[in-house]
């Protein structure tokens, strides 16, 4: 469970930096409880990242944070439609 944990981490930060787009078909590979945990996992990753502070005159840094806080939460819509669609 440790590494499947360690895992879920790297592929939040996958998500949150763009190298992975969260879709129906990449969920399909995901057991349910897998999908829940990876649900978690990327509520932890957004609040490390609105925890950090914030970047006031640095707009590149602004703009690559509200990136991967639009990502995260563009994946949390996704993965709770597909779990509403699954029941």
């Amino acid at each position: 469970m440790e590494g499947r944990s360690r895992s879920l981490k790297v592929i939040a930060s996958d998500i949150s930096e763009g190298f992975i787009t969260v879709n129906p078909i990449f969920l399909k590979k995901l057991k349910e409880n897998e999908i829940k945990e990876l649900q978690e996992v990327l509520l932890k990753t957004e609040r490390q990242i609105r925890a950090e502070p914030f970047p006031f005159n640095d707009t590149l840094q602004i703009r690559k944070r509200n990136m991967k806080l639009q990502r995260i939460s563009q994946a949390m819509v996704v993965i709770k439609n597909f779990l509403e669609g699954r029941i």
